[in-house]
């Protein structure tokens, strides 16, 4: 008899090895903690599925899904033409949520700063670089800037959040745009790299005098100071899901390929460094039951993760938007 319990035991472990559904997923830190939130509770969910899902950085989220290394990537940056197309494993863009990047700064004494478009591309660009700089005090009447030398602080690795960020400056300064351009990771004129957000956040913390750039949440999750930014419309704007939702209301038709830029959108409230994040889902699937599972989760994702963003500082998607994706979510093979 208790050889026989043991036998039906271990039938059952193994039944429940084989019904177990593993998803694999790289890409973006930028939402990394919802991302984190989702596919826990999904998990929790959903018994005998698990997914891993690795923050790399959106380079290496589009490199790992286009070798067909993950079942799913994510990126910030909307994949190029090019690299769609030379890519062996045909992939759609699906927004998830929309997010800030907010320029963060480690300044003693001092809580508040306001920051012109072009006074952030030449700090960037290493033309500015005292913190007491004629240009910036002009923003800032009536703060004590110190004497004290700006330590630019960047993405090492091949970044979404960069990709945003330099989508910007490209925007709003022609030698950022004849210069180093926008990219995941550009060739940076100064400053120092931390990897992942969390990597920059971490050196701003630790450097008096050092700026850098990560998404709003990383930002509030370890009490940073980040100051507004001057949208195109010439208001003073800090980040917020508001901020954010109004700059994605400039978008009036979505392509059909979901790949758009929101940076340095136009409207009194946007804030003007937004963008939409993306998971990069293969068009067709070898492993039906993982197929059926990624179905599902973005449907999940769709109708009752969009209800759990805000709560973490992201915008969550408009409905028109939702919709349209979920339609794109069905047709999936």
């Amino acid at each position: 008899m208790k050889k026989t319990l043991i036998a039906v035991g271990l039938l059952v472990l193994a039944m429940g090895a084989a019904q177990a559904q593993k998803l694999t997923a790289a890409g973006a830190t930028f939402p990394y903690p919802i991302y984190s939130k989702w596919f826990s509770e999904y998990s929790t969910a959903h018994p005998g599925v698990e997914i891993n899902y690795a923050s790399i950085g959106s380079g290496g989220g589009i490199a790992q899904v286009t070798k067909g290394l993950v079942d799913f990537g994510a990126s910030d940056m909307p994949m190029t033409d090019e690299l769609l197309s030379s890519s062996p494993v045909k992939l759609i863009h699906l927004p998830t949520v929309l997010g800030a990047v907010v320029p963060v700064f480690n300044v003693p004494g001092v809580k508040d700063i306001r920051f012109s478009p072009d006074v952030l591309a030449d700090i960037y660009l290493g033309k500015i670089t005292n913190w007491n700089d004629g240009r910036i005090a002009k923003d800032n009447p009536g703060a004590k800037l110190p004497d004290q030398k700006i330590i630019v602080v960047h993405r090492s690795d091949g970044s979404g959040t960069s990709f945003i960020w330099t989508d910007y400056l490209s925007k709003v300064s022609k030698d950022w745009a004849n210069g180093p351009s926008k990219g995941s990771s550009p060739s940076w004129p100064v400053g120092v790299g931390g990897k992942g957000n969390e990597g920059v956040a971490g050196l701003v913390r630790q450097l008096p005098g050092a700026i850098g750039y990560v998404e709003l949440i990383y930002a509030l999750q370890n009490k940073m100071t980040f100051g507004s930014v001057k949208n195109a419309a010439g208001n003073w704007i800090t980040a917020s899901i508001q901020g954010v939702t109004d700059a994605a209301a400039s978008v009036k038709q979505m392509p059909a390929d979901y790949r758009v830029s929101i940076t340095d959108a136009p409207g009194a409230n946007a804030y003007p460094i937004s963008s939409f994040t993306y998971l990069l889902i293969p068009v067709k699937g070898t492993n039906q039951a993982n197929r059926t599972v990624i179905k599902d989760l973005l449907s999940w994702i769709l109708k009752s993760g969009e209800g759990q963003v805000s709560a973490l500082s992201y915008a969550p998607l408009p409905d028109a938007l939702v919709e349209k994706e979920l339609k794109t979510v069905y047709s999936l093979q």
